[in-house]
Order: C-alpha cells, then sequence, then structure tokens
C-alpha cells in the first residue's frame, strides 16, 4: 500500500506517490494559483494526484492516505488549514474539501513539520526515538518528532522555535514580537548583520561579492567570505553562530532529542557550519557530564516534503 505526499508552496505544489520505506515512487507537480478560490486550487491538486496515480499504473485502491504539508498552521484534529499566508488561506477546510475529490484519509501539518519527519523516517534522523529539525532558511522552521510521531502542539501550532524568544527586546520579527529566534538564526538574520557592519567596513570582500550594491548581498556570500578570513564575514558568521548554538543548546536543555537535524539554505554550508555549531552548543548545555544529542545535517533535501506529508497519520 502506498501513500501521497503534497508539498504546498507558494509557487508550486510538488506531489508523490511514496512507500513504507519513504521512498517517492511517481512524482508530479502544479502551479500555485493565488488569482483562484481555495476550492479551485484543491481541485486542481486532486485532479494532479489522480493523473499521477493513473499514470504511475497505480489505482485508488493502492493509496491508503493523503497527507499535505502547509506553510502555515496546520490542524491535525480537523484537518483545516488555520492559515496560509502566502496562499491567502484562513480557516479552510482542506480536508473536507479535498475528499469531495479523492475519499481517503487526509491529514495537514506544516511543512517544517513534515520535513523533520520525513528525515525521521527515511533521512538522518531514521531509526532514532526523538529528533528536532531545523530549518535554516528565509525564516526559520522546525518540526519535533517523538516516539515516531510529530508533535504540533494542542492547537498545531507547537514547534515553532523560530518564534522563541531569544533576546529580551531585540529586534522586531515579522509575528510582531521582538527578539525572536527567527531575527537572528536565519539567512535574513545574516544578511541584516553584514549590511549593517559594511556601513562601518566598506573595505570588506562581501562589497566586492554583490558588486558594489548591498541590497544584492545573500548569505552564501556572506559565509564563503568567513571561509576566506574575511574579518566582517568572520564577525557574522560567528555571531550567527553563537545564536544559533544557544538555540539548539535550549532545545537540548529542554526537550533532550536524540538528534537535532539542521536543514534549509543556510544548512548547505556544510561541515563548515556543522564543526562550529558541534564546537560551540557544548558551552550552552546544561548537564555537561552528560551525553549530548547528536547535531546533523539533512539529507533528504527538496524531497523531505513531499516524504514527511505523505507519512503524516
Amino acid at each position: 500500500m502506498y501513500r501521497i505526499g503534497l508539498d504546498i508552496g507558494g509557487t508550486g505544489i510538488q506531489m508523490g506517490i511514496v512507500n513504507e520505506k519513504g521512498q517517492i515512487l511517481a512524482r508530479s507537480g502544479i502551479e500555485t494559483r493565488l488569482d483562484i478560490p481555495f476550492s479551485e486550487q484543491v481541485a486542481l491538486m486532486a485532479d494532479c494526484c489522480k493523473n499521477m496515480i493513473k499514470e504511475g499504473g497505480y489505482s485508488l485502491l493502492d493509496i491508503v492516505s493523503i497527507g499535505a504539508g502547509v506553510p502555515g498552521i496546520g490542524n491535525q484534529k480537523t484537518g483545516e488549514v488555520v492559515f496560509c499566508t502566502n496562499l491567502g488561506w484562513h480557516h479552510v477546510p482542506f480536508r473536507e474539501e479535498f475528499r469531495k475529490h479523492i475519499d481517503k484519509p487526509v491529514f495537514v501539518d506544516n511543512d517544517a513539520t513534515v520535513a523533520g519527519l520525513a528525515e525521521s523516517v527515511a533521512g538522518v534522523s531514521a531509526g532514532t526515538a526523538s529528533s528536532v529539525f531545523i530549518t535554516l532558511g528565509t525564516g526559520i522552521g522546525s518540526g519535533i518528532v517523538i516516539g515516531g510521531r510529530v508533535w504540533s502542539g494542542f492547537h498545531g501550532t507547537g514547534s515553532e522555535l523560530g518564534h522563541m524568544i531569544l533576546e529580551t527586546d531585540g529586534i522586531l520579527c515579522t509575528c510582531g514580537n521582538h527578539g525572536c529566534v527567527e531575527r537572528y538564526c536565519s539567512a535574513t538574520a545574516i544578511i541584516r548583520m553584514a549590511r549593517d557592519l559594511l556601513q562601518r567596513h566598506p573595505e570588506s570582500m562581501i562589497l566586492d561579492m554583490c558588486g558594489g550594491d548591498p541590497s544584492k548581498i545573500n548569505a552564501r556570500m556572506v559565509i564563503d567570505a568567513s571561509r576566506e578570513g574575511d574579518p566582517v564575514g568572520e564577525k557574522v558568521f560567528r555571531r550567527f553562530i553563537r545564536y544559533l548554538s544557544q538555540t539548539i543548546a535550549n532545545v537540548m536543555n529542554f526537550l533532550d532529542p536524540e538528534v537535532v537535524v539542521l536543514g534549509g539554505g543556510v544548512s548547505r554550508a556544510g561541515s563548515y557550519l556543522l564543526d562550529a555549531v558541534r564546537t560551540t552548543v557544548p558551552d550552552y548545555i546544561l548537564y555537561k557530564d552528560l551525553p549530548m544529542s547528536r547535531i546533523e545535517l539533512a539529507k533528504l533535501g527538496p524531497d523531505a516534503g513531499i516524504i514527511g506529508a505523505a507519512m503524516l497519520s
């Protein structure tokens, strides 16, 4: 028996038929349409699923369930998407609407949460009893898996590590609070810190990398400059690593997971990032005479959204 996973993004919706081992057996996808009502977008998703099933040589009888990961909040109990700002969805009955087209069990959860589930099923944290996934991108996403099941809290808003308060009265966050982890540990944070320092240190190689236009700086440039020994790049990277390590240590001190998994665009820095984090996190760990949670890099990449969504139950 097989499951279907939907990775619903702001510009595209990717989907796949997935087996129990987390292997994607067939794929398809459609454009995300922001110009049509919610019900029509769901109908297009369902039609794409049906075509994928047929073209893959399967039938609806082979499909056990359908799961969806959304860039927002999904209520596991009701199947409602509480809000998904990128698509303009607010309190929409995703499960109910989807089942009008394909009458199978339908599950929905946050996209970072399902990515964490995917890693625990078929990725770097497979075989572990507990794991925490943190995606380091434009913002911060996260997913907590305990005993093979995701933990999203009573209202579906749990595991929002990006909005823990890291700095009292800190930088204003898009959520309305001040000092959230997202303002210090994301790619956006790296870019902001670099631009601030460049005002006082225009001699940095980062300005050469961006063609002299600070608006074109990205996180990769800053990290690459740090690798090359650029003082501004190094200072930003060290500050970023300190904040990220504090966040990871908070997770370890509170949950004591077996593994903490780092994903997202910033994680492409690879061992340069991983080695720095592994070196710094112990400074903030509570029980220093006990083994520490492993810290690893995610390995499923963009497939995690499809695989994790399919594994929802």
